[in-house]
């Protein structure tokens, strides 16, 4: 018998049910990265197989099992039933972590294979995660607490990573598996603790719109009749995971080459901005009007966008320093690519009134920002293979300021109008949720 959580924290948009929902969440997530990012703090010096470096075999394994995961996630996590979120997402784990044990007794380069394996799982617990916090009057500070974990997670478990190489003499082939262990059980406590969470009461639904399972013309439905706006943001998506993967996963590269290797940066640099975004996404939260959210999410996406391009220019004049310009461009990156992963489509469902859930839009934009991503890593060992890390990073930067801002000005204005049309036309979408 499930326990009833909400006579100790309250309704949804209390003091205590927030804070309850946050820290559950945005813990559990974190522990879940320190299955999947931990081994990128190795820089596995000196090996490359068939002509290229070890370690852009396993980012590019884990990416294509992590991109394989969120175009199956588009229907599984669309279609998952809330009941089943929990013990899903545990499964999902273990897989993950007995990959990592595959990874660390295979000798390379046969045990590249596993960081695919590794990818693969893991693809579907945000999704499954989401679930829990979608279509509340609080979403927007649940789902930045949350996706907060990206960036403060991501930097805690290389930290995390580099400490058990560095203190404890961890070969780097087991660290990742060593450090998967170690959250293993923090991370049980707090997917139970969210589990416990109640569902979106009538008055979430009467605000946010009803959420339930989408079944395959109801996803096609829903994205023919915004498929234009839909494109562009997929698009721009594509660009943000693409520049968001490479600076995760070569962080360790960039440092080095910025004379930096101090192993607390890691996570001093995405603690700050792990709080400013927070702070700026989670504000949206006092915004009733669904509309008007969805304007200023987009706003909040073309300035972080802009401000990626901002500092590059800053960076390159010396107008600031390394450890400023990481933040600042980490910054940027994570105001445009956090919305995505939580409210930006949250108040698209909310504006239109469409009955469906925000895991089929999500996984439909991380699939694609997946498949953009392991083009990026293909272009840069054969395309750019003489070109630095460093210098990669700031090109890539670039980009996605000037291509992303585009994109996201015409997304505006597109969805801005497409809601004028409905609302004159009193035509809300519709969906046909039946199996």
């Amino acid at each position: 018998m499930k326990i009833d959580i909400t006579k100790y924290i309250g309704k949804d948009r209390g003091v205590w049910f927030i804070i309850y929902a946050v820290i559950s969440s945005f813990c559990l997530y974190s522990c879940a990265f320190a299955f999947r990012k931990a081994f990128s703090v190795s820089t596995y010096e000196g090996l490359m197989y068939w002509n290229i470096d070890y370690k852009v075999w396993l980012i590019t394994f884990q990416v294509v099992g992590y991109m394989t995961s969120k175009f199956l996630g588009i229907k599984y996590v669309s279609e998952s039933p809330p009941e089943k979120r929990a013990f899903t997402i545990l499964f999902m784990m273990i897989i993950a972590m007995l990959s990592l044990f595959l990874f660390a007794i295979t000798p390379p380069p046969y045990n590249i294979i596993f960081m695919y394996f590794n990818g693969l799982p893991l693809g579907m617990v945000w999704g499954l995660v989401f679930g829990y916090l979608e279509g509340r009057r609080s979403t927007e500070i649940l789902g930045a607490g949350v996706s907060a974990s990206f960036i403060f997670g991501s930097g805690l478990a290389k930290s995390i990573g580099k400490f058990v190489i560095v203190n404890w003499g961890v070969d780097e082939f087991w660290m990742p598996f060593v450090v998967a262990l170690l959250f293993m059980a923090p991370l049980c406590v707090f997917l139970f603790m969210l589990n416990l969470l109640p569902p979106p009461d009538e008055l979430d639904e009467k605000e946010r719109t009803k959420r339930i399972p989408m079944n395959k013309k109801s996803r096609k439905d829903f994205f023919v009749s915004l498929s234009h706006g839909l494109i562009l943001l997929i698009i721009a998506y594509m660009l943000l995971t693409a520049f968001r993967e490479f600076r995760d996963n070569f962080m360790a590269e960039i440092w080095k080459e910025l004379g930096e290797n101090d192993t607390s940066l890691f996570a001093y640099t995405e603690t700050i901005i792990a709080i400013g975004t927070l702070i700026i996404c989670g504000s949206v939260m006092f915004i009733k009007n669904n509309k008007n959210a969805m304007i200023i999410n987009h706003l909040i996406v073309i300035f972080g966008i802009f401000l990626v391009g901002i500092s590059n220019v800053a960076f390159e004049y010396g107008v600031i320093n390394s450890f400023w310009w990481m933040t600042l461009i980490g910054m940027g990156l994570y105001m445009g690519y956090v919305p995505f992963n939580s409210i930006f489509f949250e108040r698209i469902i909310a504006a239109f009134r469409y009955v469906s859930n925000v895991g089929f839009l999500i996984y439909l934009a991380d699939a694609f920002g997946y498949l953009a991503s392991v083009n990026v890593l293909f272009y840069k060992q054969f395309g750019q293979r003489n070109t630095s890390w460093l210098h990669f990073f700031i090109s890539s930067g670039y980009v996605l300021s000037f291509i992303g801002s585009i994109l996201m000005v015409a997304s505006l204005i597109y969805f801005l109008k497409k809601l004028s049309w409905v609302e004159q036309q009193n035509t809300y979408l519709k969906v046909d949720s039946k199996k």
